[in-house]
């Protein structure tokens, strides 16, 4: 079997480092990687030359500008501008060099606001989005379009998929710019060295969110890229050729809060303030396209949470106070 050269851009991210870690198992790949000050995302020219420089066979876009409501809210300009040009010069420069394989990882934000639960692909374009994060779903819409553009046009196999949450090693812990379960892990980690006699979870606890460790998420990019292009073609539609990854399975709010005191071995009591919005009431996708590719998520939320609390406990000393 040939060596394959692949390039895994934003390999120093959640998802991307989760992707390099499973292919350096493989001896049949060639990982190439760059940090941002080998190689500037953001500058075409730079972008351009690395492609040319280099012969790569696959591209693992996972390489964004990410944060929650309160960055996204603040700089919704950064966060359209630098989506779309890392997007951009990416795709395009991948096309220029004559790579014919790439995937592009993008977010289930894509979805409209009220969209029908669970989330389809084909809700796409529907309906109004999410005020708080519009600016980075118009430029993650933007990348699938692209791809599949390219693919019209120039007979590219360039992929997307759209996860749901995620969670896993690599998250960002920060006490005030992180996602729920990170948050939650550092709370209560913290309230048990602390003894603090209560931990207080905001809202009501009862709404349903769906999580997908960082490790099923790594798996089934590689799977989704290396699928068949007959069974890919066969499962999905030119113009509607994204495809949702997830657990197809969620939980309430309450039961993820519970179930991190259990795996961080906090004792005290849990208090659900009310006065706190709850958000949207269920948020999952439809995992049956990816399903009918023949791929299923493996690592259940109890066992994830155990893997990254204890990632979480060996790594503290060095994430952001």
């Amino acid at each position: 079997m040939s060596i394959k050269s692949i390039f895994v851009a934003g390999h120093r991210g959640m998802v991307g480092s989760a992707i390099v870690r499973q292919l350096s198992c493989d001896h049949n790949v060639k990982l190439i990687t760059c940090s941002h000050d080998e190689l500037e995302l953001l500058n075409q020219r730079d972008v351009f030359d690395f492609f040319i420089q280099h012969n790569i066979d696959q591209v693992y876009l996972a390489a964004a500008k990410v944060g929650g409501i309160l960055a996204n809210n603040t700089y919704p300009a950064d966060f359209i501008y630098q989506n779309l040009t890392i997007q951009n010069n990416i795709i395009h420069g991948a096309h220029l060099a004559g790579v014919q394989d790439l995937l592009f990882l993008g977010s289930s934000c894509i979805y409209p606001k009220l969209a029908p639960q669970p989330m389809r692909e084909d809700v796409l374009l529907t309906s109004t989005l999410e005020s708080t994060n519009e600016p980075y779903a118009i430029a993650k819409i933007a990348g699938i379009k692209m791809c599949e553009s390219y693919n019209r046009q120039f007979g590219r196999n360039y992929r997307s998929v759209m996860p749901t949450n995620l969670y896993g090693s690599n998250d960002n812990f920060h006490t005030n710019n992180s996602h729920v379960i990170p948050a939650l892990i550092r709370r209560f980690h913290e309230a048990k060295l602390n003894r603090d006699p209560q931990v207080v979870a905001w809202g009501s606890g009862s709404p349903m969110r769906e999580f997908l460790h960082v490790d099923d998420m790594a798996s089934a990019s590689i799977y989704v890229m290396n699928l068949d292009q007959a069974i890919y073609e066969a499962n999905t539609e030119s113009m509607l050729s994204h495809i949702n990854v997830g657990t197809g399975v969620d939980c309430t709010i309450r039961e993820l809060v519970e179930t991190v005191a259990k795996v961080t071995g906090y004792r005290g009591e849990i208090v659900f303030d009310t006065s706190k919005p709850d958000g949207a009431p269920r948020k999952l996708m439809d995992v049956s396209r990816l399903r009918a590719l023949g791929w299923n998520a493996s690592i259940e939320l109890e066992q994830g949470l155990k893997r990254t609390y204890e990632w979480f406990l060996v790594n503290q000393e060095t994430l952001r106070k």
